[in-house]
């Protein structure tokens, strides 16, 4: 899997999402920006972001995804 692959999956399950994707074709790091985390724990944050990789961890596609960060745009302009 490319890194384009993982942004793409993560921006298909959280539309307005910035994506920034590092890795090595099996484990990736994320960082996410969204407004759609507003008001969202960082589990909750999490899960979002996991949700949208979801099918590729279970056919192990996708081997390991670590979440570098998750924030709200305003958080992400601190």
């Amino acid at each position: 899997m490319e890194n384009e692959q993982v942004e793409a999956l993560i921006k298909t399950g959280i539309p307005d999402a910035e994506v920034k994707v590092t890795g090595d074709g099996r484990h990736f790091e994320v960082e996410v920006v969204s407004s759609a985390f507003q008001g969202k724990s960082l589990i909750q944050r999490h899960r979002m972001v996991m949700a949208a990789v979801k099918e590729q961890m279970a056919t192990d596609e996708l081997h390991a995804l670590s979440i570098k960060s998750a924030k709200t745009p305003e958080e992400a302009a601190k």
